[in-house]
């Protein structure tokens, strides 16, 4: 299986790195859509938020652990995250990632 975001983590394609530990990876986006605009992976191949099952929910709850980390070592206390799950929600590549943007106005409705 060829997955962008595997690569990434494998070093296999380069990425602006923000955290890594040995569950998660954090790098910045390359088409930013706001001022700070950051994703945050499962090093897990997990499809998206809908293939979230009892047996890797832990490495979900890191990721919100490593959002929750980084904001606070960036000084953002505002901030939006992400995660769109299928084609016709928006999600580009399939493996579950989180959006964190941060650095202007939220707008409501998103999208």
């Amino acid at each position: 299986m060829s997955c962008l975001f595997c690569s990434i983590v494998n070093g296999d394609i380069p990425s602006n790195k923000v955290y890594e530990d040995e569950l998660a990876y954090a790098f910045y986006d390359i088409d930013p859509q706001a001022p700070v605009h950051f994703l945050v992976i499962p090093k897990e191949h997990i499809l998206s938020a809908g293939a979230v099952t009892p047996e890797n929910s832990a490495v979900v709850a890191h990721c919100f652990e490593v959002i929750a980390q980084v904001t606070k070592e960036l000084g953002i206390t505002d901030f939006r995250v992400v995660s769109n799950c299928g084609l016709q929600a928006g999600q580009s590549v399939p493996h579950l990632h989180f959006h964190v943007l941060a650095g202007r106005d939220m707008t409501w409705p998103p999208g």
